[in-house]
């Protein structure tokens, strides 16, 4: 057999030549047609399928699979290739979960992009520099996958052409989230600003010292301590014996746990019920909670309180409120009182919930009223300086932490009603959340245009971005459409107002009540945040 293989291929030189050939020809198309290893599945550009979810950063337009988002992200995608383009710019990356599974959630989500793509767009034609790139970074449910996308956005802070030098977004307060703030801003030196985390940690602690826990972290939204304080300054101190505290011990929720303390005030006169605990089996799962909600009402329907104090997430809440309504009491009513993250509660409600929470079909009044803290509303400036006209009789006097806001409201407004950002899907300001990321984008634009003016023109050092959160405060203060944005020197928002909204299940609105103060005051003439408390 050699000796046959050996004559047709080797016996002469001609022959040789074409073996040698043949191989080297068998050779190159392995090589150019074996795959090798097979590596992670792209979703899209810096975008790759982790455990099932695309995970990862993208500014090109890709939506992640979410259809809510799809107008929003083609016009950031827009944005970063048209205008911004090979311009000088920093990158800011927008981090939450992309693909959430309720039909209430990817309605929020929508109006978070949608808030950091209209305030992208703003800061981008002010006319200062560096430009605004903006992208959009899936941690993956729950942030379950932050750290590969902290790894993305370490490197990225460090690529000439990407120029990362701000991270937002962190829209739920958990274990997770707190683990991914650490690393950026203790680790990387990577500025952070939350603009919907609630929870009192991750936060620095105040006053502001040397050595911080977060370095590198704003936040512009008030904590749950300070929004349980600026509803007691709203409704001007209850008696202990009305209120009662039903709050979720689910493990590993910041936000439930830090704004269950935060209820948790001592308030006059003899004491009231104890508190109620539950325990959920999930952000957005209800378990045997009906049950213990029921049993809950029951008990509440002979006590003396007519408060609840809610700590726990809008899906829990929606239920609760139901079964509240559900038990009858004689007629007896009641005030539930919630959180900021109650923010998109009426997204969660359905026909029929709104009937039960009408009273049935009867035309009597409601039985149950949801009041909760919003960090913004849409309809808190212009009732607030109806307020301040009928006491004060001269509109000359109006102050400039009502006027303000109220101004930069009506610019983002003509913004949107002529649609000259673009197609960007429907918009509603009701919910808060368009209005506080939009504040948060533009925060981040302030302190970037501010280290910039310092830099001669090169884009700013990571290191120069942190420097400028204390800064933002007086004449630099921030005026957003939420409010005033006053930075301590822990990062914290100073005396940020927020806006107390309730439930009208006749007319199915979230209508404006009043506003409520961290500290039981207005913020300072010109916001300059006093020595001590900052």
């Amino acid at each position: 057999m050699w000796d046959s293989l050996y004559v047709v291929f080797w016996a002469t030189l001609w022959r040789r030549s074409l073996t040698v050939c043949g191989i080297a020809l068998v050779t190159v198309a392995a090589v150019l047609l074996w795959p090798g290893p097979k590596g992670p599945e792209s979703c899209a550009t810096g975008v790759e399928k982790s455990a099932g979810e695309c995970i990862g950063a993208n500014g090109t337009g890709y939506d992640f699979g979410t259809d809510e988002i799809t107008a929003v992200a083609r016009a950031i995608g827009k944005e970063n290739e048209t205008f911004v383009g090979d311009k000088p710019h920093v990158t800011v990356a927008m981090v939450l979960p992309l693909h959430p599974g309720l039909d209430a959630e990817r309605a929020q989500l929508r109006s978070e992009i949608q808030g950091a793509y209209l305030a992208q767009y703003r800061a981008n034609r002010t006319e200062q520099a560096p430009l605004l790139r903006l992208v959009l970074a899936n941690p993956g449910r729950d942030y379950g996958q932050q750290a590969k996308v902290v790894d993305q956005l370490e490197a990225m802070a460090h690529d000439k052409r990407e120029n990362l030098r701000a991270v937002t977004g962190f829209n739920l307060s958990l274990k997770e989230t707190k683990t991914a703030i650490t690393r950026l801003t203790k680790e990387l030196g990577i500025p952070v600003l939350a603009s919907r985390i609630s929870g009192d940690d991750p936060a620095n602690p105040e006053p502001g010292q040397d050595q911080q826990p977060y370095p590198g972290l704003a936040r512009i939204i008030p904590t749950n301590t300070d929004q349980a304080a600026a509803l007691a300054d709203f409704h001007g101190g209850l008696k202990d014996a009305e209120t009662v505290l039903v709050k979720d011990t689910r493990p590993g929720d910041i936000y439930n746990a830090s704004l269950a303390r935060a209820f948790s005030h001592k308030e006059e006169g003899p004491p009231g019920p104890k508190d109620q605990p539950f325990r959920s089996p999930a952000i957005t799962e209800l378990g045997d909670t009906g049950n213990d909600f029921r049993e809950i009402s029951l008990n509440l329907c002979v006590s003396g309180a007519h408060y609840v104090y809610f700590a726990g997430r809008p899906v829990h809440l929606r239920l609760f409120a139901l079964k509240l309504a559900e038990t009858s009491c004689h007629g007896k009513k009641y005030t539930i009182v919630s959180g900021s993250g109650s923010a998109t509660l009426n997204r969660y409600l359905s026909d029929e919930d709104w009937r039960t929470l009408r009273g049935g079909s009867g035309a009597g009044e409601p039985t149950v009223t949801v009041q909760y803290t919003a960090p913004g509303h849409p309809g808190a400036w212009d009732a607030a300086l109806r307020a301040w006209d009928r006491k004060h009789h001269d509109p000359r006097t109006r102050p400039a932490y009502l006027t303000e806001p109220q101004s930069e409201l009506t610019d983002l407004r003509r913004l949107i009603q002529r649609r000259s950002a673009g197609e960007i899907g429907p918009v509603r300001l009701d919910d808060s959340r368009t209005m506080l990321v939009h504040d948060g984008v533009s925060t981040i634009a302030a302190a970037v245009f501010l280290a910039n003016a310092q830099t001669e023109g090169t884009i700013p050092p990571l290191r120069r971005i942190t420097a400028q959160w204390p800064r933002l405060e007086a004449r630099h203060r921030v005026v957003g459409t939420s409010g005033w944005i006053c930075l301590t020197n822990a990062g914290n928002a100073y005396d940020k107002p927020v806006a107390v909204v309730e439930l009208d299940p006749r007319t199915r609105q979230v209508d404006f009540v009043g506003l409520g103060w961290p500290r039981g005051h207005a913020q300072p003439v010109e916001c300059v945040v006093p020595s001590g408390e900052g």
